[in-house]
């Protein structure tokens, strides 16, 4: 499931350690197009959006 860090409003998997605090969302925000949109590198064991739904 997403994690949305509440300092930055970045989006991260819940089992990120690159976020200190943060509320655990349903849906990826509409700005994230692909997964190319997600910078952190938790993202990185995806190969596309498809893929974490």
């Amino acid at each position: 499931m997403p994690v949305m860090a509440s300092d930055d409003f970045s989006v991260h998997t819940d089992d990120c350690d690159r976020f200190d605090d943060g509320m655990p969302i349903s849906d990826l925000p509409d700005e994230v197009s692909s997964i190319d949109d997600l910078d952190c590198e938790c993202w990185s064991g995806f190969d596309s959006l498809a893929a974490i739904e």
